[in-house]
């Protein structure tokens, strides 16, 4: 298919000559992904109608206690602070966006009305800005009204420095006007293709202004409702251990009728991923248990248990390490890896070409990860359209060797190279977990075959995912030489999962590490491919921007992807839970059930 057929399918759409979905099955039949389909429409102003849920109750309640299993348990229960997937989901439990993404990539409302389109007058059609109408007689947990106040708020409150907030990049760069107490606009300084950013899906989760107000700014952190949250969402706050439980009960002012169908729900945190496994799918102590980084073949040896199922939702989340390129063993003003050094061996592209090829993504794949992980070449797999079909991998020692002897890296006595008093020794970091330690060994040997040594470091989830900017072991500080783990995209949209490589984005000691660029590379040409995609309404050349900026992540070795990850649950077999690639794991709690 042409892009002149495309436009003419896409302007029948429009017409009213072609239904949505009847688009998106056209697209899927030319091998396209349905995220992509539902997408090209969305940047042409034609939003999807909600996918229903099977879900048919006829009362709220009833369901007993709905037991979940956070393995990484939340440490604060705040969404604008919530840079790990542990703390985002503790928070949707509580809070809720304008509107949310399902697994087809499809936007459905949630405390909005309708989703806003070129035919309901939501989207401009110069794409300068987008209006929100706000669902009616929402409540706070609290009793107060939700309304168009509290949306300014969250804007001002996300978009202040010096919050230092983890949203701040989807609210720094837009105007929000109130048209009335349930209708606010959304202004854009210039054309704007992708416009469901700013309050959608993880980043953003809406906090009651009345409540957070007097905690703006740098007094942000000080707030007691971070650790006792006062929202909207179907479950009412009850108790928080951080990193070990949150606990919470039906709302009964819930704004969708006859929801939720559990009278409670217990996240509980700690353990190992195995465990959890083991707790859903061969015991049934649990009836849902969260990112299941379990070696494949365990999943299918505790599968036979017949107490549950693995379910796996594609996004576009990526197993990747990442290379330091300042200094983490040199302080400067109270930070390392700061800015104002130079990582003294990863600046040199020929050791970052030599690590490159040192990665087995393959025996990773085929031996560690299954079905729920494929080997890739690309930071940016999903939607298909953004994956980059010029990169490659390969695993080839004979190469890492030449290349590091090429550039003046001489093998010492102990075998270790060294240049100019530099040695290759390094630390590499990671969470603790079995796949995530079986890797490194992978890693770790085929680097002892080409002279580099390879100290391991796994830390404790809790501790490496921590939101505490005080903890000096989590991945945002990135205090080690090379680091590991999955980075989740939010949305099937490519921008706010690409703007972690723009020079803005930098994780540093002044925005208390909430900085989404946390290998530290800045590249003029890269802000400059980003700025051109944050304009460009036309989705062919949005999507070649995107994809030109994945080679030139993959070309300078910025970071390894090792595998395009499936987002991968254990669910009990009688747990229907509606799960997304593209959103929270718990984003529409609201609408699991347990069948009888």
């Amino acid at each position: 298919m042409n892009e002149r057929e495309l436009r003419g399918l896409i302007a029948d759409v429009k017409e009213g000559n072609l239904s949505r979905r009847a688009f998106v099955r056209r697209m899927v039949a030319v091998g396209l992904t349905a995220p992509l389909a539902a997408q090209m429409l969305a940047y042409n102003g034609v939003a999807m109608a909600q996918v229903k849920s099977a879900y048919k109750p006829t009362k709220a309640g009833g369901g007993g206690v709905l037991k979940v299993l956070w393995w990484q348990g939340p440490t604060l229960l705040n969404p604008h602070f919530a840079v790990g997937t542990k703390d985002q989901d503790g928070s949707r439990i509580f809070y809720e966006p304008l509107a949310a993404w399902d697994d087809d990539g499809f936007l459905m409302p949630v405390l909005a009305a309708e989703i806003p389109s070129l035919e309901n007058g939501g989207v401009a059609k110069d794409g300068l800005s987008v209006t929100w109408k706000l669902k009616q007689g929402v409540k706070w947990h609290d009793g107060k009204p939700f309304t168009a106040d509290d949306c300014i708020f969250n804007w001002k409150y996300a978009s202040d420095p010096a919050a230092a907030t983890y949203t701040i990049a989807s609210y720094k760069d837009v105007e929000v006007e109130k048209v009335d107490d349930h209708t606010i606009k959304v202004l854009f300084s210039k054309p704007t293709p992708f416009w469901a950013d700013a309050f959608v899906g993880a980043r953003g989760c809406l906090i009651p202004k009345h409540v957070f107000e007097p905690y703006m700014g740098a007094k942000s952190r000080d707030a007691p409702a971070n650790l006792s949250p006062i929202g909207t969402g179907p479950y009412l706050f009850e108790e928080f251990k951080p990193g070990d439980l949150v606990r919470g009960k039906i709302n009964p002012n819930y704004h969708e009728a006859n929801k939720p169908h559990f009278d409670a729900i217990e996240m509980k945190g700690g353990g190992d991923a195995v465990s959890a496994a083991r707790a859903v799918l061969q015991t049934g102590e649990y009836d849902f248990a969260w990112n299941m980084q379990v070696e494949d073949a365990i999943l299918k040896r505790l599968e036979e248990g017949g107490k549950g199922r693995i379910h796996i939702t594609l996004g576009g989340s990526i197993e990747h390490i990442q290379l330091n390129n300042t200094d983490p063993w040199t302080e400067v003003d109270g930070e390392r890896s700061s800015l104002k050094t130079e990582h003294p061996s990863l600046t040199d592209m020929a050791v970052r070409k030599a690590l490159n090829v040192l990665v087995d993504r393959q025996a990773v794949e085929d031996h560690i990860y299954g079905r729920t992980g494929k080997a890739t070449p690309n930071f940016l797999n999903n939607p298909e359209r953004f994956a980059s079909k010029k990169t490659s991998f390969e695993l080839n020692i004979d190469k890492a060797n030449k290349l590091l002897d090429d550039a003046g890296w001489k093998k010492g006595a102990d075998g270790i190279r060294e240049k100019n008093g530099v040695k290759l020794k390094y630390v590499y970091q990671t969470s603790i977990n079995q796949p995530r330690q079986k890797t490194q060994a992978i890693i770790k040997q085929a680097c002892q075959k080409a002279g580099i040594d390879i100290e391991v470091k796994a830390v404790t989830a809790s501790v490496y995912f921590s939101s505490d900017v005080g903890n000096p072991d989590t991945y945002t500080k990135f205090y080690t030489d090379l680091q590991m783990y999955t980075t989740t995209q939010p949305q099937p949209d490519a921008g706010t999962f690409m703007n972690q490589f723009t020079s803005w984005e930098v994780a540093t000691k002044e925005n208390k590490w909430q900085g989404r660029n946390i290998t530290r590379w800045q590249s003029e040409t890269y802000d400059k491919l980003y700025r051109a995609a944050e304009g460009e309404l036309d989705p062919v050349k949005r999507a070649e921007l995107f994809v030109k900026m994945n080679e030139l992540v993959i070309e300078n070795v910025v970071v390894i992807p090792v595998v395009w990850r499936g987002g991968v649950a254990a669910v009990s077999n009688k747990l229907n839970a509606p799960l997304s690639g593209w959103d929270n794991n718990t984003f529409n709690i609201k609408d699991w059930f347990r069948e009888a």
